[in-house]
């Protein structure tokens, strides 16, 4: 049986479709031999047909012209007929014929009664013969819109919060589908919901919720914003039909938020961001002591809308800032000339825009003086292919940048608001650090910088100090030999394709290494020694 296919909207009025069963009828003149009942349709799709006394009839939701019979015959047209089971009169309620193109005759039975049962059937015409009528084929009408509420105890629609912005809070979800005077309602199917307009979609959506018998559905749901916020609801029933709701609530910035270096989600718990499989990003909480992510970032939302694979993703995190409690972000494709800003003022939920990060146009020497840039310093960061966040380098402003470009180490200092660099200081100039991963650790319990890299061909881990000075700058002379100071071995590119830090992830006052390794596995380190597997990454 070929399968006749249409597509099933839900954002408004939703054709639903019930069909006869397929008819077989001969040509000549037998035509009293009774047609054979295969399938029915409905919502555009074969389903199991519900023309025979086992099968639970179909539901019919809202549309303009009433639900549509289509039945498929080897004659030139149909009859149908149409009667209702719930008042159960005999004489049908409708009758019509079509024309048959392709075999397919079909016809819109209007004036239907919500909620009420019927049955139907039709007959096969070649010309004035009629074959005998097919089975009864049986579905009810609900065109009564379901209407869905919503309640919350932490953040209630009027009255104090109990719990602030950025947390999750408990959310009473109600849908209601009433039955008309007489008749059968087909039931709540599910509940979307969210802060993000809710576009196309059903109940197999990751927003969607089944609820109870009772029409309730509790979730949790993290509240992004401090001030107004609105959850959007969308409710759907079993015949199709769909309608809308909100809840409007206010949830209180957090007076005392966790801040801790190499957080992006605002619970005070560090986290490695780390694509999975399928190219969205996951961010796991190194708290959890497993690879599940606490969120995921889809694929879609990243810079080239394909996958977050093939970005480095510098924390820009390890300062005094006031402006959010969690590290914001730098966004690099490998090779892109573009570099973008994320400013984490969501909890890294993605729903502010991503702004392109300009280069500066004055350059310094290894010293720090002004000096001429380079006749090879880009215009753009098509250059650098690592890029680190180093923390603050005054323990007052953001979060310094460090690349490798041409083989040589840049810091790129003094940024301002969304993130505007002013310099960019040269601190080698003889090709030596190609071939190094840069790691970023942040500072320590002391507020003490530094930088790690591997050297990818010999697999040895270096770590290299940038203290303060006497007159508050940061010493970078450490930095002018990337082959010194070495500090672990066996941290191959083969062994481990990544490596990473998020600061200190056990509490000892240390930042720590991280490491997703060939078989993609996650390890944390105690700093750089003692790894604990802690699974496989998805």
């Amino acid at each position: 049986m070929k399968k006749h296919t249409r597509s099933r909207g839900l954002g408004g009025l939703v054709a639903a479709t019930v069909a006869a069963g397929l008819l077989t009828v001969p040509t000549a003149a037998v035509a009293d031999t009774a047609p054979t009942v295969l399938g029915t349709e409905q919502g555009g799709d074969y389903v199991t047909s519900a023309c025979d006394s086992t099968t639970v009839p179909l539901w019919s939701g809202r549309t303009m012209y009433g639900p549509k019979l289509v039945a498929n015959v080897t004659g030139t047209s149909a009859r149908f007929s149409v009667r209702d089971e719930t008042t159960g009169a005999q004489d049908p309620v409708y009758t019509g014929e079509a024309r048959a193109y392709g075999q397919w005759a079909s016809v819109n039975a209007p004036g239907l009664l919500d909620g009420h049962s019927y049955a139907w059937h039709a007959w096969a015409l070649q010309d004035t013969q009629a074959s005998a009528p097919s089975a009864d084929c049986r579905f009810t009408v609900d065109t009564t819109s379901p209407t869905v509420t919503a309640s919350s105890t932490d953040f209630p629609a009027s009255g104090p919060a109990t719990k602030y912005a950025g947390q999750t809070g408990t959310f009473v979800l109600t849908g209601l589908d009433p039955a008309p005077a007489g008749g059968q309602a087909s039931g709540v199917a599910c509940i979307r919901y969210g802060f993000r307009t809710l576009g196309v979609g059903g109940c197999d959506s990751s927003d969607a919720v089944k609820p109870a018998a009772d029409g309730t559905a509790t979730v949790g749901v993290r509240v992004l914003d401090w001030g107004t916020n609105i959850l959007n609801l969308q409710v759907i029933d079993n015949a199709g039909n769909v309608s809308y709701g909100s809840y409007t609530f206010s949830a209180p910035s957090n007076p005392n938020p966790p801040r801790v270096p190499g957080d992006v989600d605002g619970d005070g718990v560090p986290d490695v961001l780390l694509p999975d499989s399928a190219g969205n990003l996951q961010i796991i909480s190194t708290g959890s002591g497993s690879t599940v992510p606490s969120a995921t970032i889809r694929a879609d939302w990243s810079p080239d809308r394909t996958s977050w694979a093939g970005h480095q993703l510098p924390h820009r995190g390890w300062d005094s800032s006031a402006h959010a409690p969690m590290d914001d972000l730098l966004i690099h494709a490998n090779g892109s000339t573009a570099l973008y800003f994320y400013s984490n003022q969501d909890y890294l939920s993605f729903t502010r825009s991503q702004t392109s990060v300009g280069r500066p146009t004055n350059c310094q020497n290894a010293a720090g003086a002004a000096t001429a840039c380079p006749t090879t310093f880009a215009s753009d960061w098509g250059k650098a292919d690592q890029l680190a966040l180093i923390g603050s380098l005054d323990g007052r402003t953001v979060s310094s940048l460090l690349t490798v470009e041409d083989g040589n180490l840049w810091l790129f200092a003094k940024p301002g608001f969304s993130y505007r660099l002013s310099t960019a200081r040269q601190l080698t100039d003889n090709g030596s650090w190609a071939g190094y991963d840069l790691v970023a650790p942040g500072p320590d319990s002391v507020g003490d910088l530094a930088l790690w890299a591997r050297d990818r061909a010999t697999g040895e881990l270096h770590a290299y100090p940038i203290p303060k000075q006497a007159d508050g700058s940061r010493d970078f002379s450490a930095l002018a030999d990337p082959k010194a100071n070495v500090v672990a071995t066996g941290f191959t590119a083969a062994a481990y394709p990544t490596l990473g830090s998020s600061g200190d992830l056990n509490a000892d006052g240390r930042p720590d290494l991280w490491a997703e390794t060939a078989d993609r596995h996650l390890l944390y380190f105690s700093g750089w020694s003692d790894p604990t597997d802690v699974g496989a990454l998805r």
